[in-house]
């Protein structure tokens, strides 16, 4: 069980509680069922696409690619977007591309919304991570950019799911762009107890950033101490760049490893491929 308020933090839980697979389903978009239900089996390959990086048509190949390589869903956003139209473009170029393949497995991937800024909302998309960047020092980014973005949200009509976003470092455009207190990578306490912040404010995902571009993902040992503590959606990203690393990951507890700079490599499919093969060894 985690700690009651009068336990002290300065060591990680000991349980070994991991995401509990009873979820209430009732109240939840078909998305997040999705989600829900298919990690039950095992971890799932995310592809990160900025639309910063990607002209329209860039982003639909590269989706479809990344989907034939095993991603299993696709998100799409920047910490630097600034160009809301732009974003439109690309989220109908991705969707138009998988529905033109309705016998494919690319028609049954979903394309999620992971914002940055208020910017980072299209009506066109299937759901949106509506998240909040915990360990930011700037409200703005804690409740500021949802507050103004929330009634977009509304009126546009697509699935929210909420979560928690921590950033590890501060080395990334995201701990610069988001003004964030970087969580260390070698305190995995300091994880946890924004872990338990996330889980006690009702936050059902969470995703661990070691930021874009980073050269380092975040080590197992934080990703297993938040597992303990955390029984929602698990998400991961950031330095994933090897089948290696991705496994790693996914061993620790991770539900969704999030790939986004590799997409950027020439032939990255192979990579790809091999990456979601070693996540699946890790079937539950």
């Amino acid at each position: 069980m985690p700690p009651n308020a009068q336990t002290s933090t300065s060591t990680t839980p000991s349980s070994t509680t991991t995401r509990k697979p009873g979820h209430d389903l009732t109240n939840i978009g078909p998305v997040e069922k999705f989600l829900i239900q298919r990690t039950k089996k095992g971890p799932l390959c995310a592809a990160l696409i900025d639309p910063e990086d990607f002209s329209p048509k860039q982003a639909s190949d590269t989706a479809a690619r990344a989907i034939d390589a095993g991603a299993s869903l696709i998100l799409v956003g920047g910490s630097t977007l600034a160009n809301q139209g732009r974003l439109d473009s690309v989220v109908k170029a991705i969707k138009g591309h998988r529905q033109s393949h309705q016998n494919h497995a690319r028609s049954q991937v979903p394309v999620i919304l992971f914002p940055g800024n208020i910017t980072g909302v299209s009506r066109f998309a299937d759901a949106i991570l509506f998240s909040s960047l915990l360990n930011s020092t700037n409200p703005y980014f804690i409740v500021g950019a949802q507050a103004l973005g929330s009634i977009e949200v509304y009126k546009s009509g697509i699935e929210s799911i909420p979560m928690a976003y921590l950033v590890f470092g501060n080395s990334s455009a995201t701990s610069f762009i988001g003004q964030v207190n970087g969580l260390p990578t070698s305190k995995p306490n300091l994880a946890v107890i924004y872990a338990l912040a996330a889980k006690y404010l009702g936050m059902r995902t969470l995703y661990l950033e070691a930021g874009s571009g980073s050269g380092e993902p975040i080590p197992a040992e934080t990703i297993r101490a938040v597992r303990r503590i955390y029984d929602g959606l698990l998400i991961v990203g950031g330095g994933l760049t090897t089948p290696e690393a991705a496994k790693r990951a996914a061993k620790a507890g991770a539900d969704v490893l999030v790939i986004g700079n590799l997409l950027q490599s020439f032939g990255f499919e192979k990579t790809l491929r091999q990456i979601t093969i070693s996540i699946r060894s890790q079937s539950k």
